[in-house]
């Protein structure tokens, strides 16, 4: 028999942060989860306290210790840590006193409008959005980290006199975690930044791995604290304090990747989808970027050790569970998130309703910073039923334009989809992601599959795996696929409606502006 070896997985998502607990068959032990506070101080504004963040990520993994006891296992037991999180959100702290300057702006957070506008016409207009495309595989949008990060410069005082006195440290979540896990600014906390994290901010060049001086000149840069770029899959460190102390820190990737890890997607061809507060879809394009002319994003998918990274295509769906919040807490549609796959069984359809969930603005395939949440088809036949059944199609719409611009730009069409997040915990959402793809979904029936992808990559470089091969017997019991119940001509019927909606969803934010409850 040999020795049974566990791996953590820090999983610190948007709206909550989980501290999973897997053996080295990927089955997994216990867990512990808790949500942290949103702040909205203005309409389009997304903030979370760094502190916050941070204080979650030591509670669930003490809750989680204290759990895998009761099991009858010792803390030592955990051979390894990895660390998944929100990607694109953007953190700032004085390097002198490690204190954060500022809440930190969460990746779906559109203040940056006007800052983007500005950027995409300053250095040279025939490429606007585009300028930074072939260094980075990403368009200027409100989504990226440099684009917050240059909007903090320009209006929070405390971060630009700390970045005119060269006291500015910039970091994505993994950084902010990583840096205090091991020990923070009194004990030299290590300051690093995986490849993956790195690929979102627009400031590394996709090539190269490293960072792009010409990137940081763009956005005006100049004085700016940065980590150093590490592999997905490497030791970073140890943690510093705590039920885990001394046990290394060897895996980080940003959420989406770690999800395409996590579903084993390791072969070129291969796609999943993540269905959480947003929705995001990767597809693996194998060895060498792959630069979108189709509205889709070129990002870095995980580089394991001293391997060749390798590269995705992504696509990004803004509003997916969170507009499912957004009926339980601001219209009192549903009780629990779980009841509105419940409501959406009453009824065959949405009776002609389309709900464009476009909270912030719309991602990919469409990019349009000015369209808003918008619902069509309303009759007095309309129920909450029906706005809840068009809720969970809106993901499903948006997953299809996303899948459609994936094929153009890969050339041959998918043939399956692998699915998690918690959203596919829904069944009637995930047929009706079949009927509208017209493909198979896969959804595991483990579905922590985005802690799993950081378990893995933590895992490989401390041993517990030698290879990905190594990996084919992990989360593959109790598979659920689904397949198309319609007609083609219902399905187009059905999209046509989407895509006329989305029409009408564009524009809104210039004609009604961003305008506080007075």
């Amino acid at each position: 028999m040999t020795v049974q070896q566990f791996i953590g997985a820090i999983d610190q998502g948007t709206t909550s942060t989980r501290f999973v607990i897997f053996d080295q068959d990927g089955k997994l032990l216990t867990y512990h989860q808790m949500e942290f506070e949103q702040h909205y101080r203005h309409p389009g504004w997304v903030e979370h306290d760094p502190y916050d963040i941070l204080a979650s990520v030591d509670t669930c993994i003490e809750h989680a210790v204290r759990k895998l006891s009761l099991l009858g296992y010792e803390a030592s037991s955990i051979q390894c840590v990895g660390i998944t999180n929100q990607r694109e959100t953007a953190v700032v702290w004085d390097s002198q006193t490690g204190q954060p300057l500022c809440p930190a702006i969460v990746w779906s957070d559109n203040r940056t409008a006007h800052t983007v506008q500005e950027l995409a016409t300053q250095k040279d207009k025939t490429q606007g959005i585009n300028a930074l495309l072939p260094i980075c595989g990403l368009p200027l949008t409100t989504y990226f980290s440099a684009v917050k990060l240059k909007w903090m410069i320009e209006h929070e005082p405390a971060v630009k006199e700390a970045y005119e006195n060269n006291r500015l440290q910039f970091g994505t979540v993994d950084t902010w975690l990583i840096y205090n896990l091991t020990g923070g600014v009194k004990n030299d906390g290590v300051l690093v930044t995986d490849v993956t994290n790195a690929s979102r901010t627009m400031l590394m060049d996709i090539h190269t791995l490293e960072w792009s001086q010409k990137a940081i000149d763009f956005f005006g840069f100049s004085k700016l604290h940065l980590a150093k770029i590490v592999p997905s899959s490497s030791v970073y460190g140890k943690i510093y304090s705590g039920s885990l102390q001394n046990i290394p820190i060897s895996g980080c990737l940003g959420d989406q990747q770690s999800a395409l890890v996590g579903q084993k997607c390791f072969h070129v061809g291969e796609a999943k989808n993540t269905y959480g507060t947003g929705c995001f879809m990767l597809f693996n394009t194998g060895d060498k970027p792959v630069i979108s002319k189709n509205g889709l994003l070129t990002t870095v998918a995980y580089q394991l050790g001293n391997d060749k990274p390798m590269y995705a295509l992504e696509g990004s769906v803004a509003v997916a569970g969170s507009s499912i919040q957004w009926l339980r807490d601001n219209l009192g549609i549903i009780n629990e998130s779980k009841d509105i796959s419940t409501l959406s069984e009453k009824v065959k359809d949405t009776a002609g309703v389309y709900f464009v969930t476009a909270f912030s603005g719309l991602f990919a395939p469409y990019w349009r910073d000015d369209a808003r949440g918008t619902i069509c088809g309303l009759t007095q036949y309309t129920k909450r039923e029906h706005i809840a059944r068009a809720t969970l199609e809106a993901v499903c719409y948006q997953s299809r334009a996303i899948l459609e611009a994936m094929n153009k730009d890969a050339g041959h069409p998918l043939k399956s989809l692998k699915v998690d997040g918690g959203v596919s915990n829904s069944d009637v959402c995930m047929q009706i992601q079949a009927d509208v793809l017209n493909i198979q979904v896969h959804r595991p029936q483990m579905r922590e599959t985005t802690a799993l992808g950081a378990a893995i990559a933590a895992g490989l470089a401390m041993g517990v795996w030698k290879s990905v091969e190594d990996l084919q017997g992990v989360n593959t019991e109790g598979k659920t696929v689904f397949e198309s119940k319609i007609t083609d001509e219902k399905r187009e019927q059905m999209y046509h409606g989407w895509k006329e909606a989305v029409k009408r969803s564009f524009g809104w934010a210039d004609v009604v502006g961003d305008q506080d409850d007075a």
